[in-house]
């Protein structure tokens, strides 16, 4: 390998060398790929010294191949076509036919939501393939992109690294959600109600505390955070029964899982809404698979939102 001169190696001399076998000419063969009769004769040249071979001398009105060029026929034609098909030609994706694994980051939020969607849409396309789901958040998305363990991730992440595209998906909002019985409360809830009653809040980082309290500190009040946990199951079946209010998003609050009860309302308190993208490695932009894999996810999405929020 170290012995051979790759600087004189160039992929437009085998096009030549299969022109020539073809038109057994130089003339014919410059003509064929368009170029001037000089430079077909300078590349067979480079072909000779290359392959330290006539490879191909005249007789008459004909270019006869010599042995040599009659063996590297067949093996050069094999390597253009597998240029042509196997690198220059884009790849086409036939997910009936797919056996691999979709790997798909969801925040706990989106699993929630759109797993079960995802997983029926998916594998009704591409019912070979496996699915995997992984678990990712602000703070570890980018590291399971840079570690191959997912394709796309669903979430509300922003301030993007420039290796990361985005796609927008939808804006969710929030409600207060509450069991009208055990907490005494009726839509709407008025900003006294909703300060001195219980709150339960969905903490993924752990802390007691949000933007929301912030803002009423603010406005000179507090409210009291009686429990706090990272898993929204976990704070939905607290709210059942107990004197408890939370305020989550409003498609959580409208998950068909649970037959409870809870009454949802518009909170009291300015919360901002919050984007949902979906994000994927710029240099993947372009692969078959992903472009496919993101327009599955991007329509599953779309009609999973509008079903939820009601929408025809």
């Amino acid at each position: 390998m170290k012995d051979i001169n790759w600087r004189g190696v160039d992929l437009n001399l085998l096009v030549a060398f299969s022109a020539l076998m073809e038109t057994r000419s130089v003339t014919k063969a410059a003509a064929k790929l368009s170029i001037g009769q000089s430079a077909m004769s300078h590349n067979l040249s480079r072909l000779r010294l290359l392959i330290n071979d006539p490879l191909f001398e005249r007789q008459g009105h004909q270019m006869i191949a010599t042995q040599k060029a009659a063996e590297l026929a067949p093996t050069i034609e094999n390597i253009l076509n597998l240029v042509t098909t196997q690198i220059l030609q884009p790849d086409s994706f036939e997910p009936q036919h797919y056996s691999g694994t979709f790997r798909i980051g969801l925040t706990d939020y989106a699993e929630l939501l759109f797993a079960p969607a995802l997983f029926d849409a998916i594998t009704r396309l591409a019912p070979q393939c496996q699915l995997s789901f992984c678990n990712v958040d602000r703070n570890n998305y980018n590291d399971k992109f840079n570690g191959q363990d997912v394709d796309i991730v669903i979430g509300s992440m922003s301030n993007l690294p420039k290796e990361l595209v985005s796609q927008y998906l939808y804006t969710e909002d929030h409600v207060c959600l509450f069991d009208s019985e055990a907490t005494g409360l009726r839509a709407p809830v008025s900003l006294a109600r909703y300060i001195i009653t219980p709150h339960a809040l969905v903490t993924p980082d752990g802390k007691l505390a949000s933007q929301i309290d912030n803002q009423l500190h603010d406005q000179g009040f507090t409210r009291h955070i009686a429990v706090g946990a990272s898993n929204f199951l976990t704070i939905r079946h607290l709210l059942k029964g107990r004197n408890l209010l939370c305020v989550v998003s409003q498609l959580m609050a409208r998950l068909e899982l649970f037959n409870d009860e809870l009454v949802q309302c518009p909170a009291p308190v300015e919360i901002p809404d919050f984007d949902i993208n979906m994000l994927w490695q710029r240099r993947n932009s372009s692969h078959p698979k992903i472009e496919w894999l993101r327009q599955v996810v991007s329509k599953t999405i779309t009609q999973r939102v509008a079903s939820l929020r009601g929408e025809k």
